[in-house]
């Protein structure tokens, strides 16, 4: 019978219930908790959390480790295995299953006009997103899994053997390079997905034209102009206060993601122009307040997930797929391209830790060589010719032609 079932989730015939939750904690050392069907707490998976945010991890990464943990118990009580009796065959049915299922985000808010998932979106040349799980979050929770046994090991709890395969020659060429050196290339480990390399994608300007102009106030056409001229992250713009706020300095100071220590950004005057229109309409925030609020009922803080519906309008409305991230790579793309900005200076304004990853931005775009592409299209073909004393026809004789 189990067998059976082993099959039937590496061909997607069934599907893993969806029993147990990751909840809010109680206390600030563990933020989030993963429960099981009777909602009892799930202490190995606790344990690790609780390890992690005592390496100063955030609480969005325990929160994300504590859904990628969840996804794995809901594996083994689905086939019945206890937590330290797991080896390498459930890892392999955790990467059949996720390779098969649909990701049950992907159904939120789908219409009937809504493209099919993995369409390409003609305008933009987006893909949107496939319907089941991405390659790069079954290599993340592969990342969990592994580090989760990795301490219970330290331990002596657990099995014997990670369970997780790793790529031995990975971890003999990071553990001996200098940072100086090109990265070597070597084998993915076992089990682990192809992630193709891409170039990051950013909003063409006719494009940015257009999107900044299906904007239906002067809050958001600020926060646009914030986010392509400054380059801060989603989640760093919107908790901005008045505090925050520079302006004869033209700057703005966010939480950096990575660091999060406070960190001054610079913004276009036409940023500060329709913020400042902004306040003047709405009024200003209570002290200790982000500036963006709500303009509907009692003003709120504006969240993540209420900026997004904004751009999803937006989008709804252009027939395009632009997410607020795009934005970033927008902002990154123009500044590279800058040839007054050195590299070094796209790299403290962006925050970025390693110059490569801000040297990903200088990949040329096929929407930017359209004209030259043209050009070369229609320019005509050299004609052959010969030096001065050779006659054509001799030449034809002895080489051919």
């Amino acid at each position: 019978m189990v067998e059976d079932v082993r099959r039937a989730l590496l061909e997607g015939q069934c599907s893993v219930p969806a029993v147990g939750a990751v909840i809010t904690g109680a206390v600030p050392y563990l933020p989030y908790v993963v429960v099981d069907a009777d909602g009892c707490e799930v202490e190995p998976v606790s344990a690790y959390l609780r390890d992690l945010m005592l390496g100063d991890v955030s609480p969005l990464t325990c929160r994300s480790y504590g859904f990628g943990l969840l996804r794995w118990h809901r594996l083994l009580w689905f086939v019945q295995t206890s937590w330290d009796k797991a080896t390498e065959a459930e890892v392999a049915l955790l990467v059949g299953w996720l390779r098969e299922a649909h990701n049950p985000q992907r159904l939120r808010r789908r219409n009937s006009s809504s493209p099919p998932p993995g369409s390409v979106n003609l305008k933009t040349g987006k893909p949107s997103l496939r319907e089941g799980y991405a390659p790069s979050t079954i290599n993340h929770n592969l990342t969990v899994v592994s580090g989760f046994y990795a301490f219970h090991a330290r331990f002596g709890a657990g099995p014997v053997v990670n369970p997780v395969p790793g790529s031995r020659g990975r971890r003999q060429a990071l553990a001996h390079r200098s940072p100086l050196e090109a990265v070597p290339v070597f084998r993915r480990g076992r089990l682990r997905q192809k992630i193709p390399v891409q170039a990051p994608r950013s909003i063409p300007d006719h494009l940015w034209d257009e999107l900044f102009a299906g904007m239906g106030c002067d809050r958001d056409r600020a926060l646009l102009e914030f986010y392509v001229s400054s380059g801060a992250r989603a989640s760093e713009l919107l908790g901005v206060g008045l505090d925050d706020i520079d302006w004869p300095g033209q700057l703005i100071y966010v939480i950096s993601k990575g660091t999060r220590i406070r960190q001054p950004v610079p913004a276009s005057p036409n940023a500060f122009r329709y913020l400042g229109s902004y306040l003047a309409v709405d009024g200003l925030p209570a002290p200790g307040e982000p500036v963006w609020r709500t303009r509907r009922g009692n003003p709120r803080p504006l969240t993540y997930w209420a900026m997004r519906r904004i751009l999803q309008r937006a989008n709804d409305k252009l027939g395009t797929n632009w997410t607020l991230h795009d934005a970033r790579h927008t902002a990154a793309t123009r500044m590279a391209g800058d040839e007054r900005l050195t590299l070094a200076e796209v790299q403290t304004i962006l925050r970025h830790a390693h110059l490569d990853t801000t040297g990903r931005y200088l990949t040329a775009r096929v929407e930017d060589m359209h004209d030259k592409l043209q050009e070369h299209y229609t320019k005509p073909r050299p004609q052959r010719t010969f030096a001065a004393g050779y006659d054509p026809d001799d030449i034809k004789a002895v080489f051919g032609g």
